[in-house]
């Protein structure tokens, strides 16, 4: 495994780190107090005011990939750059890097037609427009997308949606001009995996009614602005259709590996900075006559969030490398175990990171319950840890029938009885009749 980076991903890094300190973490509390007093239907001014600055420092939409853009850059050498945007919860969004625009723009990229792209994918990589992703609905269980009952039905040169859909990120920025929606094509005939498409719809299209903001852990807008739409009627013309009808799985699949890269590699820069508030504060605040750092259930869980974080980034970096080596459908168990992974990591060290704090780290002053509420959403974005597990275990169960257990001494089979006393009759094994 060769996890190196090239000369420019290492350029970008540090060119990132200068502008963070400069522009980005001077910023944070602003972007949460804009955040809190607008709400999730405004644009904030701090975003607007520092993205033009990210444009000119050449810090603007490093997530295309190498496959897509001859300025593009693989998997290994943009993970390393997602760990440092992820250390505030708002810096994607400067660099034009943040989700849902990057999984949107990488699948308008890679299946969209010239026309889409230039009606819809422009805009988007030009930072002048936002988007929103349509998937998730309240009335069926959503970790299982054949259970989507929203439809999408052709009619002439036309085709008509219809559908409820809730957590759909992105849908409350003004920014918003395209959603694209997952629904059912063919509920009936085709196999459960062909059923369902995805298509471009118009925010502003008739029929489009964003119907409420929905708070992540009472968070509106940080870090996610999600919302309840519905779809009544919404008619589009059929050339909005990406890649073709029953494509709506494959879409999914191209679209979501490279999504959890970068949201697992954005929970490890958010976990090493948590790592490092941590740090400090145990130098400086003294309980029972002790410093915190002085006490053995801070080392300890300073010493277990070490491990955790280097444990993820290397496991996150190998899915990379497998993705840019032998693609996605090769890298799916890696893929499916950084989700399971990185979260669950992120989650345990902001929890003691809370505990640290006391009081304190319950709200956003040392911006642990924002973080906290970020590292929880992520265990059920893209797919619960379940479901991640349920193809975990599978894929292990398939690989190990594959493999002869002769050479592995892996075979579960009970010693049988002619061993046994053959083993008993050399002294290799207790005979009791012997005795």
């Amino acid at each position: 495994m060769d996890i190196s980076r090239s000369a420019r991903s290492l350029e970008l890094a540090d060119k990132l780190e200068a502008f963070m300190a400069e522009h980005i973490y001077p910023n944070e509390r602003r972007y949460y107090l804009e955040a809190e007093r607008l709400g999730p239907w405004a644009i904030y001014p701090v975003v607007e005011e520092l993205k033009p600055l990210a444009k000119a420092a050449g810090l603007w939409n490093l997530f295309v990939p190498i496959a897509e853009s001859r300025d593009g850059l693989s998997n290994v050498d943009y993970a390393p750059l997602c760990e440092i945007m992820g250390r505030s919860l708002f810096a994607p969004e400067i660099f034009n890097c943040a989700a849902p625009d990057t999984g949107n723009m990488e699948t308008i990229l890679r299946y969209g037609t010239d026309e889409q792209k230039a009606r819809w994918l422009e805009p988007l990589l030009a930072g002048e427009a936002r988007s929103s992703f349509a998937m998730t609905e309240p009335e069926v269980a959503s970790s299982d997308a054949t259970n989507i009952g929203s439809s999408i039905v052709r009619d002439g040169d036309s085709y008509v949606l219809n559908g409820r859909k809730w957590y759909t990120t992105g849908a409350t920025d003004p920014r918003c001009r395209v959603i694209i929606f997952m629904g059912k094509s063919d509920p009936y005939n085709a196999d459960s995996y062909r059923r369902q498409s995805m298509i471009l719809v118009p925010k502003d299209a008739p029929g489009v009614r964003v119907v409420r903001a929905l708070p992540v852990f009472g968070y509106y807008g940080v870090p996610d602005r999600a919302a309840e739409v519905t779809f009544d009627n919404v008619r589009v013309p059929a050339t909005n259709m990406l890649l073709g009808e029953g494509c709506g799985f494959e879409i999914a699949q191209g679209r979501l590996g490279p999504g959890r890269i970068h949201h697992c590699m954005r929970l490890i820069g958010l976990s090493e900075r948590v790592l490092e508030r941590m740090c400090r504060r145990s130098a400086e605040r003294t309980a029972f006559g002790r410093l915190l750092s002085e006490q053995t259930v801070t080392l300890e869980r300073i010493a277990e969030a070490r491990i955790m974080i280097e444990q993820a980034r290397l496991l996150t970096m190998k899915a990379a490398w497998m993705m840019d080596t032998v693609g996605n459908k090769a890298a799916r168990q890696e893929i499916a175990m950084i989700k399971v992974a990185a979260p669950m990591m992120a989650q345990e060290i902001i929890d003691w990171a809370i505990q640290m704090f006391g009081g304190g780290g319950t709200g956003n002053d040392h911006l642990l319950g924002a973080a906290a509420a970020n590292a929880r959403l992520l265990r059920l974005a893209d797919g619960p840890d379940e479901v991640h597990r349920n193809q975990i275990g599978r894929l292990e169960i398939r690989r190990h029938q594959n493999i002869d257990p002769a050479r592995t001494g892996g075979d579960a089979d009970v010693l049988s009885l002619v061993q046994a006393e053959r083993m008993a009759a050399e002294g290799l094994w207790p005979n009791p009749t012997h005795q």
